[in-house]
Parts: C-alpha cells; structure tokens; sequence
C-alpha cells in the first residue's frame, strides 16, 4: 500500500534517485518498480535488538548523504536510523514518541480527514509534509510489469507439470486465526470451481495448506513454504482466479490483476481491503465486527456464517465480468 506514494514521489521529482530500504523478506515487492531506482537490504532484527548491526546500518546510509528520508513505517527505529544517519530532512508521522527525529513530524490525520484506505495514510504524509502540491486520487493499486510476471509464474508451473487453468488459494493469515475462513470451506469453494488449484502459504502454514490440499483431492498443488516472494508474485500472476482470507497474499493477488475473492471477517475491507474492480469482498455483517482481534473469543460468526455458496457465486460473476 506504499507503492502509490513511491510512484507520486518518483512523478513529482523525475530526476531524483529514490532508493528503498526494506526488509530481505518484502524487497521483491519493489523489484520491477521504474520508481525505484535500487533496493538497500535491512536485516538488523527489530526492536531493542541488534544494536550493532543497527549502528552499521546507519553509518553505511551515512557513507550515501541522502538528501531526505520518508518514513512510511511508523516505529521509532527507523527515525532513529535516519537520525544517526546524518539525513538533514527525515519526515515521517509524528508517533511512537519519535517526533525529536524528525525534521517533519507530522500529525497522524484524525478520522475524517482523509480517505479511509490506507493507501492514503502515506499519499497524506507526503501532501501535509508539502512534497506534493495536492492529494493524489489514490488509483488502484497494481505492481509494474505484470505480464512478465504471469509469463514467469506459467514457466515455474509448467516446471511442477502444472497446465491451466489454475485457481490460486491462500487460507492463512498471519495476523491470527481470527481472520480465516474455515480451510474446509476453502478445499469446497475451489473444488466447485473447477480447474487446477495452487495451494499457497507460508512455512507455519504448511499444516493448514496440507489440510486444504488433502480435502481438494489430487488436482491441488500445495506450494505452502516452497516460494520466495518473487515466485509466489510470479505464480499469482499466473492464476486465473484467486481465493484468499484478508492477508498480504491477498494484496499482491489483487495487485498483478488476478481476479480476487477475499472473505473478510474481524477486519475492515475498507482500510485495508484489495482495490481496482478484479477484486470482491465477500462477509456478513455481525455486530461484532470488525473488531480487529487477532484470536476470536466467542464463536467466530463473522467466518462462520460466510457460506461456500456465496464465495462459489461471487467468484464465477467476477470471472463472467473479468477481461483478460
């Protein structure tokens, strides 16, 4: 959700080389950007961890006499990295006790003020931070070069012997159990659908996505712990059709275009939800909800009461509208 503010700041300042630090973990999702010019590796461990990783880190930007830095996470580390860094201009929002760092800090916006999604949250710091004259739209978030990669994605499947159609599903969530629909649930709607299934999910998620594969049957493919990001990007990209709970693989399916279903429960679809018109949100409204709850403490009827039938008719309606 930051990609549409690299992209406004690389349009306001054409000539300017914009590097991002990231995390090993998320430099993929920046790899086929034209607003990025390179991509720095952060690999301390967060919090009061690893001080002198930290300390090397910040004097190797140091050696780069960056001209400003724009802190579109909001922790005190990465003021505190920018800070001993030596970069005169550090802007960022004004949180987590970090507003002596910064050169610009600038006031979380209260509710109302902008756009609910949180693709705004960061077109908004560069606005009140006056790097840009006026508030973007906020378009429909999308990766660059998505053809190059459905084209990889369908090389990495044939590889595995995999032919399409293939459905993508992705019935974890890293945030907590509150957030996924039940996995039988998931092994249904893609068993109605049809085609070839690709099963993703982290490492941890391995268990679950063996369940989900199991109960599909033989046509399901469990990648679950098997892909780096580039290739789980490349592999979405390749899907004609993708069944995901609210979760960062649910982002990167609605960013390379991939027709997308999220069932939404304890979150709010309309902060943090897919955008652009591939994507549908399926839930049903409960009293209880969004709560924002990791774990559920009663009887999870936000999940519960999505039933496969709906994600089954929400999912063929956006294939019948989907131009490819």
């Amino acid at each position: 959700m930051s990609l549409p503010a690299i992209r406004a700041v690389a349009e306001r300042y054409p000539n300017a080389e914009i590097a991002v630090l990231a995390r090993p973990w998320v430099a993929d999702l920046y790899a086929r950007e034209t607003a990025v010019s390179r991509i720095i590796p952060y690999t301390p461990r967060g919090g009061h961890h690893d001080l002198a990783r930290k300390w090397m880190a910040a004097r190797s930007l140091k050696a780069e006499r960056f001209d400003c830095a724009i802190l579109f996470q909001n922790a005190f580390e990465a003021a505190a990295i920018a800070r001993l860094a030596g970069i005169r201009r550090i802007i960022g929002y004004k949180r987590d006790g970090r507003g002596l760092l910064l050169s610009d800090a600038i006031p979380v916006p209260k509710p109302g003020e902008i756009p609910r999604h949180e693709r705004f949250y960061y077109l908004a710091l560069l606005h009140r931070s006056g790097l840009l004259d006026t508030m973007p739209a906020g378009e429909p978030i999308r990766l660059e070069n998505t053809a190059q990669a459905a084209e990889a994605g369908r090389a990495l499947l044939m590889q595995r012997g995999i032919q399409g159609p293939v459905i993508g599903v992705s019935p974890g969530a890293a945030y907590g159990s509150a957030k996924r629909w039940l996995p039988e649930r998931f092994a249904e709607a893609a068993s109605q659908l049809g085609g070839t299934i690709a099963v993703f999910g982290s490492s941890a998620e391995r268990a679950l996505c063996d369940r989900v594969a199991q109960l599909i049957g033989p046509k399901a493919h469990n990648f679950a712990g098997q892909t780096t990001l580039r290739e789980f990007i490349d592999l979405t990209a390749a899907c004609r059709l993708f069944l995901t709970n609210d979760s960062g693989a649910m982002h990167i399916a609605s960013a390379v275009a991939v027709p997308t279903v999220t069932v939404f429960g304890s979150t709010d679809d309309s902060t943090t939800g897919p955008t652009g018109d591939l994507a549908r949100v399926v839930r049903e409204p409960v009293e209880c909800s969004p709560c924002l709850l990791r774990e559920c403490p009663i009887d999870h009827r936000c999940m519960m009461r999505v039933p496969t039938s709906r994600v089954v008719e929400v999912a063929r309606e956006l294939l019948g509208t989907a131009v490819f």
